[in-house]
């Protein structure tokens, strides 16, 4: 129960994070965000105790619009998984992705990505993928997959970061044919908590939201209209993710 607490908690930040950042200018996000992390006491050791999180002003936000404080493919918020972050000019727009699953999952879906960056995961600095080094697995939580992918921005870094934690140690292409090769079981996985996440967006919905009959690409545009629109009343991160699961899926 006491473990449920503090996954709700931690997830109900995630909406004035959401809130903040949406205020925010292309580039890094400051005292808007930091904000919001006040005042759901997400500062400091607490926002840090995931490991792909930062504090919101030392993330960089590369893509535009009202829903570029989430990732365009899953709708998770970027700084809560910033250090696995990659990003790409699709189609004349850039777009940030959580993690280098959710840019595989873009490609799956026929897109061809073009300079593509990774978030180096100590800088916290966005580089060149294909010069970046990565260490995949190890002991260091992954992204949507439950193999690790964190790069760095020399293969100096990375052995350092794989001495410590394990994992191995490759390039830009060894990552993304290891992102590849775990996409089906990953993504199973995913779509099963999604389901569940689903069903019950669609009860909350029902009873804490007014309704919409718009609909939407993704699960970053749902998100992005609800608050912008206060669609819901009360809702935690979760709760919010659920809902606009629910709502790109009706």
């Amino acid at each position: 129960m006491k473990k449920w607490l503090v996954v709700v908690i931690a997830l109900g930040a995630l909406v004035s994070f959401s809130q903040a950042e949406m205020k925010c200018a292309p580039g890094k996000c400051g005292a808007a965000m930091q904000k919001g992390m006040k005042q759901n006491g997400m500062q400091g050791k607490k926002m840090m105790k995931m490991f792909q999180s930062v504090p919101a002003n030392k993330a960089t936000l590369l893509q535009e619009g009202k829903a570029k404080a989430f990732c365009p493919e899953c709708g998770m918020t970027l700084p809560m998984f910033y250090k696995t972050n990659h990003a790409a000019h699709v189609k004349g727009k850039t777009k940030q992705y959580c993690s280098i699953h959710c840019l595989v999952e873009d490609i799956q879906k026929g897109s061809k990505p073009e300079g593509i960056q990774v978030v180096d995961a100590n800088s916290l600095k966005f580089i060149d993928a294909l010069k970046a080094t990565y260490v995949v697995g190890g002991a260091k939580k992954g992204t949507m997959t439950a193999v690790s992918k964190y790069a760095f921005s020399s293969k100096a870094d990375a052995e350092a970061f794989a001495k410590v934690n394990g994992g191995k140690v490759v390039d830009f292409k060894g990552a993304l044919e290891a992102a590849k090769a775990d996409f089906a079981k990953d993504s199973k996985m995913i779509a099963k908590k999604q389901v569940m996440m689903t069903q019950k967006g669609e009860m909350m919905y029902g009873k804490m939201c007014q309704k919409t009959d718009k609909k939407f690409a993704s699960t970053a545009e749902a998100k992005a209209f609800i608050m912008s629109n206060n669609l819901c009343k009360g809702l935690n991160g979760k709760q919010m993710q659920a809902v606009g699961l629910y709502l790109k899926n009706r």
